[in-house]
């Protein structure tokens, strides 16, 4: 496949002054990683190194974007999800932030990986992935340049799953930091972000009563219980389905109710996949379903809901509301997939809130700051963002908050770091 040789695909480079406007009302929301901004302008730490990065092309990504190029590094951005562009955004980036950016909102399947195979000319040091895409394509059939990394970034669950898939398999070319997993990332952007923004995404697209509502959450990972947590604040009767027993354990002691899919199906109004897996929703369970059912994804991929299957089963379909397929069934029942199965926060709403993506954000910053500092020690593997740079944002956000904390005093911090004081 041939990718671009243009600076930039975006969809029109006129809609640059509403994106600049909307970028500069996120980075107000983003304090952590504007001071992070601010020292890399002085300290330069990521000048003479090329950055590939495969992201939601969002107003938070412009701003990291913006605070990566003030540390010296020369970025390319594309979309890592077909419907995920805020295509203002893109043209931004482009006309005002002086960025190669290669994403349009709603591009074909060829078109986005041509944008993908674009990032990829860039000839990266540095690889910034949510969902592993760039990183697929360099371990697939662009393998000679993976001498040239050294060392990428995952900012999601399903990312690191099929990075640390690479490194069990002794296939990873290159060590990667596993953003996701700081604690200042998947316990606030997992939770709070993606809980707020599917819940967003779900009301912008259907305009739906949640309240009273049976609502139906598969997975109940850090997403799954921001899901399940802001549809029960929204007046949802909140339904778990899990294949972990500890995980169901937990949602049935956090209040809620936990049924197999099969049984989920046959009662559930409002439907949300968040497992990173396949086919969590089958053709068996689509068959059992009432009428009026609506289906939505916020795991990475939209592989969760069994679309090939709900095809199948149609005798009708047709675009009921943007962002809304409506499916008849040969009995007459219709159940609407929303945003093609795709990321629905992201696809039919803004993505997570700017506050929670600054943590989120100044993880990758300072990410890639740690493996050019440390590039030489690095080993080919998937690695934790180090505990100092977790614990550093969380002081600054709290900072920012205007939140103040106590502190250990020396006496305190003897004992819980001794033996021989008790009872």
């Amino acid at each position: 496949m041939m990718a671009t040789t243009k600076r930039f695909d975006v969809k029109d480079l006129a809609l640059a002054a509403e994106g600049v406007r909307r970028i500069e009302w996120a980075d107000r929301q983003m304090p952590v990683l504007a001071a992070i901004r601010e020292r890399f302008e002085q300290e330069r730490p990521l000048a003479g190194y090329r950055v590939s990065a495969c992201l939601h092309v969002t107003t938070e990504t412009a701003n990291l974007m913006r605070t990566l190029q003030a540390g010296g590094a020369d970025v390319v951005l594309c979309a890592s999800n077909p419907l995920s562009t805020q295509d203002d955004v893109a043209a931004a980036l482009v006309d005002a932030f002086g960025c190669s950016v290669y994403a349009i909102k709603g591009e074909d399947n060829d078109t986005y990986y041509r944008h993908i195979e674009a990032a990829v000319d860039h000839r990266p040091h540095i690889t910034m992935d949510d969902g592993a895409d760039v990183i697929g394509v360099l371990h697939s059939h662009r393998r000679e340049q993976l001498g040239d990394v050294i060392a990428g970034t995952e900012e999601t669950t399903t990312g690191v799953i099929r990075l640390k898939a690479l490194e069990r398999d002794g296939k990873l070319g290159f060590p990667v930091m596993a953003v996701n997993e700081a604690r200042t990332k998947h316990l606030f952007d997992n939770r709070y972000g993606t809980g707020q923004s599917t819940i967003d995404g779900i009301v912008r697209a259907t305009n739906v009563l949640l309240a009273g509502k049976r609502f139906v959450v598969a997975g109940y990972g850090w997403v799954g219980r921001g899901v399940a947590m802001r549809a029960r604040g929204m007046g949802a009767n909140v339904i778990v389905t899990e294949v972990d027993a500890m995980r169901a354990l937990e949602a049935l002691m956090d209040g809620f109710e936990v049924l197999p899919m099969e049984a989920a199906a046959a009662v559930g109004d409002v439907f949300c996949t968040a497992t990173g897996d396949k086919h969590v929703i089958a053709r068996s369970h689509l068959e059992r379903m009432k009428d009026g059912v609506i289906l939505a994804n916020t795991g990475h991929f939209n592989v969760e809901i069994d679309i090939p299957a709900l095809r199948d089963l149609a005798v009708e379909t047709r675009e009921a509301r943007q962002f809304v397929d409506e499916f008849t069934l040969p009995d007459g029942r219709r159940l609407y997939l929303l945003a093609e199965g795709r990321l629905v926060n992201i696809s039919a709403a803004e993505g997570h809130p700017a506050l929670v993506m600054d943590m989120s954000f100044a993880n990758q910053s300072l990410a890639a700051e740690y493996v050019v500092q440390h590039a030489g020690e690095l080993e080919r593997k998937v690695y934790v963002v180090p505990t100092e740079i977790d614990e550093e944002i969380a002081r600054l956000k709290l900072a920012t908050m205007g939140v103040a904390i106590d502190t250990l005093t020396e006496e305190q911090a003897h004992y819980l770091s001794s033996w021989d004081e008790g009872t």
